[in-house]
């Protein structure tokens, strides 16, 4: 008869391997593999003694016809969104406005170096005084001569020059006036206003920079005018037409929007053979300029799809499963889900048509 101690004179190498045969041994019978001749479907756990509720609701899953719905990524972007550059080369001395600023049309963006201008102005102005008294001289000595003619007491000769000496005095007048206004236009130049009421989207320079002609210091745009710009596959596309309403799945803000088609591109890009097209949004609080977007397009064939309560699935850790109906007992199958559709999720895999699964037990919580 062997004592209480003897296992503990095995020899330790051989411990682990009594352990993982017993191990093996429990997986084994647990199956059904070992222990009988009854086996189960792969993929469903028969509960053993577990009855159907009675007072359970049950559901007959079947095949239905669905829309293949395919998504398209786009990205959301304002409808009015411009690049504000200054006209003239100039440094830039202030740039009070910073990104996610809200601005008044007419506010001030930035202000530019303007002591050339200035100076340009004052010449100017100044020429414009000193021609705009010649001027006025030459009207006294015009009115002079005018007099003296009538009275014949100077040749045809003199008139004749003291006139032509009054227009032209009166025209360098004019065209000084000009320069001198021209000038002012162009020192106001140097102060750049909001064009419209809007955001201020990037400030793309800072003082001190040099400002050029055609390279933007900010962007502005508006907010609350969205829409949603993508690329959709031609054969998708053909489907779309002006003023349709299409679904916008908004993943940020975790909301489905309803959208109206406001632009197709005429062209097909050849290399990707898609359409750029441009979806106006509402305006719905968290939407904001640059977010991913996904516009839902049922644009192929209808397809069978099974469809179940999501409330029906049972998780196990990160797998899913639905107690299933067989007579008077209960089976758990495992599943795989795919797309939701408000309360019901469609299942790809582990269920078959004319199944009957549990949704409700009938128990009080």
């Amino acid at each position: 008869m062997m004592d209480n101690h003897s296992v503990s004179r095995l020899p330790e190498g051989l411990i682990p391997i009594a352990a993982i045969s017993v191990l093996v041994l429990v997986i084994l019978f647990a199956l059904g593999i070992l222990g009988g001749d009854k086996k189960i479907d792969a993929g469903t756990t028969e509960i053993k003694g577990l009855a159907l509720p009675n007072h359970a609701k049950t559901l007959k899953v079947s095949n239905q016809m669905e829309a293949n719905l395919l998504s398209w990524q786009g990205t959301v972007r304002s409808r009015l969104a411009v690049k504000i550059s200054p006209k003239l080369n100039a440094r830039i001395i202030e740039l009070p406005v910073h990104p996610g600023d809200r601005l008044k049309k007419g506010a001030v963006i930035a202000k530019l170096d303007d002591r050339e201008l200035a100076a340009a102005y004052n010449a100017a102005n100044a020429s414009y005084h000193a021609a705009q008294a010649q001027a006025t001289l030459a009207k006294t000595e015009e009115t002079r001569i005018i007099d003296l003619f009538n009275k014949q007491a100077v040749t045809k000769q003199n008139y004749d020059a003291v006139l032509a000496q009054a227009q032209s005095a009166l025209a360098l007048a004019n065209q000084a006036a000009e320069n001198a206004r021209q000038s002012k236009v162009l020192q106001g130049e140097n102060i750049l206003y909001a064009p419209f009421d809007g955001v201020v989207g990037e400030r793309l320079q800072e003082p001190g920079d040099m400002g050029l002609p055609n390279q933007p210091i900010i962007t502005i745009l508006k907010p609350d005018d969205l829409r949603l710009e993508v690329a959709v596959s031609d054969g998708c596309s053909a489907e779309l037409k002006l003023g349709m309403a299409v679904n916008v799945q908004i993943e940020v803000i975790g909301q489905l929007l309803t959208g109206v088609v406001d632009e197709i591109s005429p062209e097909i890009d050849a290399q990707t053979h898609s359409q750029l097209i441009k979806i106006r949004l509402p305006n719905v609080a968290g939407l904001q300029q640059g977010q991913f977007a996904n516009l839902q397009l049922a644009c192929q064939d209808l397809q069978q799809a099974l469809f179940i309560p999501k409330s029906s699935i049972v998780h196990y850790g990160q797998l899913q499963a639905v107690n299933i109906v067989d007579g008077q007992r209960l089976h758990v199958r495992h599943i795989r889900t795919g797309k939701e559709q408000g309360l019901l999720v469609q299942v790809l895999s582990g269920l078959h048509d004319g199944d009957t699964i549990m949704i409700e037990s009938g128990l009080n919580p």
